[in-house]
């Protein structure tokens, strides 16, 4: 799980998610995109999955960005699905899927 703020708006960051995971990437999907719009300002949350061979699955990355504290992004990740047998063990790709996301946006972090 991880958070970070970023210098940019909520749409351009969600694109930019949208490009790293499904079109960097053979078997990324974006799954659902849902938007709210309120007083405060939006809130989006976006759902991606993938296959991963380290993990033998597909993991899901949540991202959920919202502009509510002024002029900068929230973007946070949780990345999950990947884990195996029960403890959920899953070769650290759930951290991986989460790092595409914080890779594309490091130039943008506060």
């Amino acid at each position: 799980m991880k958070t970070l703020y970023v210098n940019l708006d909520i749409n351009t960051v969600s694109d930019k998610i949208y490009t790293a995971v499904v079109e960097g990437s053979v078997t990324g999907e974006c799954l659902d995109k849902h938007i709210l719009t309120t007083p405060q300002g939006s809130v989006v949350v976006m759902v991606f999955e993938k296959h991963y061979w380290r993990a033998g699955n597909r993991l899901t990355l949540t991202a959920t960005l919202d502009n509510t504290q002024g002029d900068k992004t929230r973007v946070r990740l949780v990345g999950s699905g990947g884990g195996e047998g029960l403890f959920r063990f899953d070769w650290g790709a759930s951290e991986s899927f989460e790092e595409v996301v914080v890779c594309a946006l490091q130039p943008y972090t506060l």
